[in-house]
């Protein structure tokens, strides 16, 4: 079954790497650094480009935005801050993207795509899957979101920052059985709003 997080789709944070408006962290802090283990960083091509965040839904599973899909991707977890090397880090090679099937480019509507990792993950107090959550969030529950962006000055530490969630929850039989039941859920939640999936 195609999985559950209580905000789903707003953990898939595609933050483009860049100092335009729409792309800084409006109200957002500097994390306790290993504070967010499920956080992972797409980086792109020959020189691992940061390109967009994701979460960690199981040893070998990360999920993101279909809009980063690249030939040639790295998912970077245990990272606090994108410049340095880290002792945590865990850079591991995309094996198969598996964007949403009704994804749609020009709409971004079910922007989501499940990226899986050439091997399991090593666990660890800085590398750890996101709580998948049982039901749907209420609207209105508070949630947090994280993510690498720019408050004020490009930052390459990880911000989270909370949020209300606006959104519905719709059942995706389509993706039942893709992560062999290391996953388990029921519903896919949408609707959070354009300026926080794309990493306002």
């Amino acid at each position: 079954m195609f999985l559950l997080l209580t905000a789903l789709q707003i953990i898939a944070l595609a933050m483009a790497q860049s100092q335009r408006d729409e792309n800084k962290i409006i109200g957002g802090y500097t994390c306790i650094q290993n504070s967010q283990p499920w956080q992972a960083a797409l980086l792109a091509g020959p020189f691992r480009r940061f390109l967009c965040g994701g979460a960690l839904l199981s040893r070998q599973w990360v999920i993101t935005a279909a809009h980063c899909a690249r030939p040639i991707l790295r998912i970077a977890l245990g990272k606090h801050n994108l410049k340095n090397w880290e002792a945590t880090q865990q850079v591991l090679r995309v094996v198969r993207q598996v964007p949403h099937p009704q994804y749609n480019s020009q709409t971004h509507n079910n922007d989501l795509m499940l990226l899986q990792l050439e091997r399991p993950i090593q666990l660890g107090r800085a590398v750890r899957p996101i709580t998948i959550a049982s039901s749907c969030a209420r609207p209105g529950t508070s949630c947090l979101v994280s993510g690498w962006g720019t408050t004020s000055r490009v930052s390459a530490g990880l911000f989270p920052s909370h949020h209300r969630w606006h959104g519905l929850c719709r059942c995706s039989p389509r993706w039942e059985g893709l992560l062999s039941g290391e996953v388990q859920g029921d519903c896919l939640e949408l609707g959070l709003g354009y300026q926080t999936i794309w990493g306002a």
